[in-house]
């Protein structure tokens, strides 16, 4: 029984957006679809004697379904997918690398097979400070309805070392992001044509540490903890990542 009605939902739907798109009133689409099939409306759109403005609105709409659903192919055929630290750190290495002027951080937002959704820049500032919002991080993450994010930004004068901030900031995201099942994934430092991952470090977790907090986050001048004697650890592993 539901799904009869959810049926019959969805196509008042299918016909209502008919009439807003093609200008034929609604009763007359309506008692057409209940002796014939509605799909006539846009594949055989004489079947329903339009006048010439309704007849052109319906092509229209027919040539725009025909190229989304092509774009749509090539679309899933081309597929960006972030599967791993490699591809992550060569991705922003190609958007990041050259930026010796200011620093930047990046967000892509990845979807249920680890293909990139969207990546946004969501913070630029100065060569030593840019300022994170993560309250415009978690609107655009649940706009785009993304199951993992992968974190970046630029260090200006190429140093890859992380520093503590880097690492405070990566895991306040964590706790903003665990609870909402959507992982954060890795966190890649650029530099130059070169690029460091936090996650390769074994610096991020899936564990929760504190209280979510939204207050702006500064990324401050680069390698102020750089010299720390064990900081900086090099780690090889290009294992693809599991969500």
């Amino acid at each position: 029984m539901n799904n009869m009605n959810e049926n019959k939902q969805h196509t008042d739907n299918f016909l209502k957006g008919l009439t807003t798109l093609t200008g034929i009133p609604y009763k007359r689409i309506q008692q057409y679809a209940k002796e014939n099939n509605p799909f006539n409306i846009l594949e055989h759109p004489r079947t329903i004697e339009p006048n010439e403005k309704q007849l052109e609105k319906i092509g229209l709409l027919n040539e725009f379904i025909s190229t989304y659903n092509l774009l749509k192919i090539y679309e899933g055929e081309n597929k960006l997918k972030m599967n791993s630290t490699a591809t992550a750190g060569q991705y922003f290495v190609s958007l990041m690398g050259g930026m010796k002027d200011k620093e930047r951080f990046m967000v892509a937002f990845l979807d249920n097979s680890q293909n990139i959704i969207e990546t946004r820049t969501m913070s630029e500032g100065s060569v030593g400070q840019a300022v994170v919002y993560p309250r415009e991080v978690l609107k655009a993450a649940i706009a785009c309805d993304c199951r993992a994010i992968v974190l970046a930004h630029n260090h200006p004068g190429c140093s890859i070392v992380p520093s503590i901030e880097d690492r405070s900031l990566t895991q306040k995201f964590v706790d903003i992001f665990t609870p909402l099942d959507i992982k954060v994934l890795d966190h890649i430092i650029v530099g130059g044509s070169s690029y460091h991952s936090l996650a390769e470090q074994g610096f991020i977790s899936q564990t929760v540490n504190s209280i979510a907090n939204y207050e702006p986050i500064k990324l401050t001048k680069e390698n102020s903890e750089e010299n720390q004697e064990g900081l900086f650890i090099e780690v090889e592993n290009d294992d693809e990542w599991e969500l």
